[in-house]
């Protein structure tokens, strides 16, 4: 029995919503003072996010429709443990952001949210885990300098 929305109508639909998320976001960026990349201001960085999502949008609704199978359809079950984990990821990064610091707030939502994906074992989401988290510690805290503690202990 044939499905009515198959896996291209989906990852076309789903590439419309991101080109129209993108094209929102650069509308709304366009608003504050945009500036130049050397001199950017406010606006500069939502503007340039908008746009990358907006092509990113474009190409998977058009490519994915000339490299889809005419016959290949959606299983239409829905994977509970990719969302638990993920949604359980973001929550520990709230929570260890407030009260742990950056380390095991970043630490967390990938160590658990790697756990989502049944490929991965508990072996893998750790190393992912740690070597985004020493990524994330020299982007966010020393290149960017963000404004949060590597470690610390109670609300911050």
């Amino acid at each position: 029995m044939k499905r009515p929305f198959s896996r291209i109508n989906k990852d076309r639909t789903g590439g419309c919503l991101v080109l129209l998320l993108g094209l929102a976001v650069v509308y709304e960026g366009k608003g504050y003072t945009v500036g130049t990349l050397s001199n950017m201001g406010p606006g500069y960085f939502p503007v340039a996010l908008g746009v990358i999502l907006a092509i990113i949008g474009t190409l998977i609704a058009v490519l994915r429709s000339v490299e889809a199978e005419p016959g290949e359809e959606a299983r239409g079950v829905i994977d509970w443990r990719g969302w638990f984990c993920i949604l359980l990821g973001i929550a520990a990064f709230v929570v260890l952001g407030q009260y742990g610091g950056l380390v095991p707030a970043a630490f967390a939502v990938v160590f658990i949210s790697a756990l989502g994906d049944r490929s991965n074992t508990v072996v893998s989401a750790l190393v992912l885990a740690l070597a985004l988290t020493a990524i994330c510690v020299v982007v966010f805290w020393w290149a960017l300098q963000l404004q949060m503690p590597l470690f610390q202990w109670g609300d911050g």
